[in-house]
This record gives structure tokens, sequence and C-alpha cells, in this order.
């Protein structure tokens, strides 16, 4: 679940920065300063045999206990797929909400105030943690957040961490590979004698017969 910590955008972005540094640089002009980012450990090309990350983790046990919860509730398993806390989307989510980017620190506002949100809802409800509530009241509980059109005003702050927290777990769960079947994914598979081209039921789905 661990992207790499510089993406292949980040690199074209700081090639550019720093080709442009030095072509604008006035004759006898002192050299430019290093491009820094805040990362805990010195930025250098990502080990892929070694994954890791140049952040920490900012969420408690109990946080990542109430996300497991939770991403199990909008992806639990099926009969081709796993559910979400079994392929570590939750901790995804905790790296993901410790990257030192500005929208990443949003979205740590976001995911930390509304497993808060979520819990202090289970108490006012049910006199329990929202992780010690039943399936039948954790639901309930995420219906009445789930659909921004339909719930009453005072439960905005729900509404957005709800629609905040069902994105990253989509965009967490399928990127990992044990998702992909699911997905029809059939990518490094060896294709014998030449290639059939665009399966029919796809040209079909995209109105493209006879192009």
């Amino acid at each position: 679940m661990n992207p790499s910590p510089l993406s292949r955008r980040d690199i074209f972005k700081l090639v550019a920065a720093a080709s442009a540094a030095g072509a604008l640089a006035p004759a006898g002009a002192e050299p430019p300063k290093p491009l820094t980012r805040h990362f805990k450990n010195t930025l250098s090309d990502p080990d892929y045999a070694h994954p890791s990350i140049p952040w920490d983790k900012p969420l408690e046990k109990s946080e990542l206990a109430t996300l497991a919860v939770l991403v199990d509730l909008i992806l639990p398993a099926d009969e081709t797929s796993p559910a979400a806390s079994s392929i570590g989307v939750h901790d995804f989510l905790n790296e993901w909400v410790g990257a030192p980017y500005t929208e990443n620190r949003v979205d740590y506002e976001i995911i930390r105030g509304g497993v808060a949100w979520i819990n202090t809802q289970a108490w006012k409800l049910h006199g329990k943690a929202f992780t010690e509530a039943t399936a039948t009241q954790q639901t309930a509980i995420l219906d009445s957040i789930c659909d921004a059109t339909k719930a009453p005003p005072e439960l905005a702050s729900g509404v957005r961490f709800f629609q905040k927290l069902r994105t990253l777990t989509l965009g967490g769960y399928y990127t990992h590979p044990a998702t992909w079947k699911s997905l029809g994914y059939v990518g490094n598979t060896p294709i014998a004698g030449p290639y059939p081209g665009v399966p029919e039921e796809i040209i079909k789905l995209l109105g493209l017969e006879g192009l």
C-alpha cells in the first residue's frame, strides 16, 4: 500500500525548477539554494526493493481501529475481493494523511476530525464507541451521512468526513493488486498468438461500433 514517495510528476517539477534556476542566474551570481522538501529523511530516488515513506504516520491506534471498521463497512469482502482492512486500507489512510503536502494536510484534519465526530455520534446515540456498536448501529450512522442531499444540516461535519473517507478508501483499495481481479484487470499476462484487439463488449459499451 506504500506508493513511491516521489512521483514522476514531482521529478519533472524538480528538474524543471533546477534547470530554470541555472539558466536565469546572472553571471557571477551566487549559486541558487538547493531545492528542499519537508521530508523527515533526505530526498533520494525511491528504493523499490525496500519501500518506505519519509514521513511519520500521525494517527493513533484507536483512530486506526475505527478506520478499520469504517473501511470494511464501505468495502466488505465478497467472492472476488478481500475486505478493505485485510489489505491495510486503514494503514494507507494513515500514510496518506501524514504526507507533507497541502492537500494531504487538509485531508488529515478531515479524517482525524471525522473519526472523533463519528465516535461522538455513536456515544450520543448508543452510549458506546463506534467500534463497540453493533453492525446495524454502525450502518445506521453511516446511512445518515452518506447522502449529502438527505442529511440534516446538523450532520454536515459527518457528511464531509464520509465523502472524503469514501473517496480515499476507494483509491487505496483499488490500487492494491489483491483487488485488480474484481476490476477485470489482467495485466502482465502473456497473450498466445496475435493481439485479439479490444473486446466487443467494451467497444459496444463505448459506442464505437463500426469505427
